[in-house]
């Protein structure tokens, strides 16, 4: 019986919860073409039943990932209207993301 690990990482101000295999969407790595493997910063681990959070401990855990390709997310639509005035802005904003595909997750242990 095999349990599944996976780690919380932290990548542009957020947590995502990965698994080896996974293709998980994060806010754009600058200066990082397709293809280039980057390492995340682990918050949590979990190992089957171990949960490992201690910081000391998470210092020697890598989560390697590949950076797949970038995207761009849902058109968000801003308007600014001021009654009796005339005044009015459209304005569209695409936020650009990064697709990783996480590769391995290697504890410092083993």
């Amino acid at each position: 019986m095999s349990f599944a690990v996976y780690a919380i990482v932290k990548s542009g101000g957020r947590q995502h919860k990965v698994a080896v295999g996974d293709v998980v969407e994060v806010d754009r790595l600058p200066k990082v073409p397709a293809g280039q493997e980057v390492e995340l910063s682990a918050i949590l681990l979990v190992d089957g039943d171990a949960v490992t959070s201690d910081p000391w401990v998470l210092e020697g855990v890598k989560v390697k990932a590949e950076v797949v390709e970038e995207t761009k997310g849902p058109k968000i639509h801003i308007l600014k209207y001021k009654n009796k005035t005339g005044y009015r802005v459209r304005k569209g904003h695409r936020q650009k993301h990064t697709q990783i595909k996480i590769t391995a997750i290697d504890s410092g242990t083993k």
